[in-house]
């Protein structure tokens, strides 16, 4: 009773007139400009504050009430972080358990402020239960602050030093997890730079790694543990060792296996996800499909992490000519209901997909008729090949794979007028909009192309191939998910179709 007696006050000094949050009820209210702005959002009506304004109230982003409701829509969003549901089937119970832990540690503080020390201990010492349960450091160090000093103030000696333990024992198993994501946050800090900007990082790499396995075996830390499988893995990946890298996955799995209790769903993802990538890079087809069926039945359908990781199964499916269910695969993604809501760059990466699938459909289907059953409706190639082909510069990766590909079907009809103008833009690309070292190896294929061009697309006239050639074979496909590395299918394979259709 004398905890409630203490809620109490603070609740009759400090009280609000009302909590604005977005729940079921006030959702239904579509008179309402908040669930305007809400619905607007959830439906990606907006890029701008310019367009929220002008769809809201037909007004300028610096007019006041624009900017009035902007303040309140933030503050009724930030007040609804405090009642989300997380003890969803798909959350983990680590996850669900490191949410609550922080989300009653911020009342034990909204406590400690308001003068309720009775109620605030009473709840760390609930919080630092959870905590010491799934060894979550920081929380046990904060929690175990406030009970020594509470028992400090209450004389009782021997609980102030059964806090004090936790104190000295967890700062440090803090201290090494802090070390083991600054490692980790190295690692990833370089990981899209370009080859040539990188190559010191794999000896630093090396120093990393070493350092997060000393760690690892002084603290049983279930952030140090999962850090050092990361940064091992990334480390693989650099040196496109993806035997190994689909090890140091495996280890990372069964560590989640055996400690169930710190399973961390995208921790499981990441693992999971760059195993896919590694088979793809081994274009190990029959072992990705495998993995593929034992990852898929743990995965969120519809979400970020399953849609990423069905690009690497595509992909794989793609680059192995295993193209039926390369296609079935596009099919399970794009009539997800969770497709449309994808953000605009990745439902145009799988647009290009789509157009890579009909191109197949298109030169395979010919001997093979399951191939011809899986036709597109909503694909006109006349529409296609009549389009200018523009993305941003952003995304000008896939104006030069859709460039590329009307070439193809050009010549898989033995068009041969439009070839040239193409070539001609990718040249453009080339010379002038592609960073060599980031479009490396589409910078070689270009270069293929022009000589085609200047041979009139008579293979017996080409010359002048064989450096471009091995440059490519010298620098393999390597793709991290960075949109310029992106191959529907690998350049060497393209240049072969290319030369079959000039025989």
């Amino acid at each position: 009773m004398k905890n409630l007696i203490e809620i109490s006050k603070i609740v009759t000094k400090r009280k609000v007139r009302k909590i604005e949050i977005f729940d079921l009820n006030s959702l239904q209210n579509k008179n309402s400009k908040f669930n305007e702005f809400y619905d607007a959002l959830m439906g990606n009506k907006f890029k701008t504050d310019r367009d929220a304004a002008n769809y809201l109230y037909n007004c300028s982003p610096t007019d006041p009430k624009y900017r009035q409701l902007k303040s309140r829509f933030r503050k009724r969003l930030l007040n609804t972080l405090f009642f989300l549901d997380v003890n969803l089937p798909t959350a983990s119970s680590y996850d669900r358990a490191y949410y609550s832990c922080n989300k009653e540690w911020a009342l034990v503080k909204t406590l400690m402020w308001y003068e309720a020390p009775h109620t605030a201990a009473q709840l760390a010492r609930q919080v630092l239960t959870t905590a010491l349960k799934f060894h979550f450091a920081d929380i046990i160090v904060n929690c175990s602050r406030i009970l020594r000093e509470y028992y400090a103030t209450e004389g009782d000696e021997r609980n102030y030093e059964v806090y004090d333990n936790y104190i000295k024992e967890y700062a440090h198993i803090l201290e090494a997890e802090i070390r083991s994501e600054e490692l980790y946050q190295r690692v990833i800090m370089n990981y899209y730079k370009p080859y040539s900007q990188n190559r010191g990082l794999a000896e630093r790499i090396d120093s990393y790694c070493d350092a997060l396995v000393g760690l690892s075996e002084q603290y049983n830390s279930p952030i140090v543990f999962y850090n050092m499988y990361l940064v091992w893995v990334y480390r693989y990946e650099m040196l496109m060792d993806f035997e190994a890298m689909i090890e140091v996955c495996e280890q990372g799995e069964k560590y989640i296996e055996q400690h169930a209790a710190f399973e961390q769903e995208s921790k499981l993802v990441t693992f999971q996800s760059k195993k896919m990538s590694a088979y793809l890079h081994l274009r190990n087809y029959r072992d990705g499909r495998a993995n593929a069926e034992i990852c898929l039945k743990k995965m969120v359908e519809g979400s970020e992490a399953w849609f990423n990781f069905m690009e690497y199964y595509f992909l794989l499916a793609m680059h192995t000519d295993n193209y039926i269910h390369a296609i079935a695969i596009f099919n399970e993604a794009s009539e997800n209901s969770k497709f449309r809501k994808l953000e605009e760059p990745e439902k145009e990466k799988w647009q290009v997909f789509e157009a890579y699938c009909n191109y197949i459909i298109e030169s395979e289907g010919k001997k093979n008729p399951v191939l011809m059953m899986q036709r597109r409706k909503n694909f006109r190639l006349s529409s296609f090949l009549s389009s200018p082909v523009l993305y941003p510069k952003e995304q000008r990766i896939f104006s030069i794979l859709m460039i590329i590909l009307q070439i193809l079907f050009l010549l898989e009809r033995k068009t041969y007028s439009g070839l040239s103008e193409r070539i001609e833009r990718l040249k453009k690309y080339a010379n002038q909009q592609l960073r060599k070292e980031e479009y490396y190896r589409a910078v070689q294929f270009i270069r293929l192309l022009q000589q085609l061009n200047k041979a009139d697309f008579q293979a017996e006239e080409l010359s002048n191939i064989d450096n471009y050639l091995n440059a490519l074979r010298e620098r393999a496909f390597f793709y991290r998910g960075a949109i310029a590395e992106l191959e529907v299918i690998p350049y060497e394979k393209l240049w072969s179709r290319i030369l079959s259709y000039l025989n």
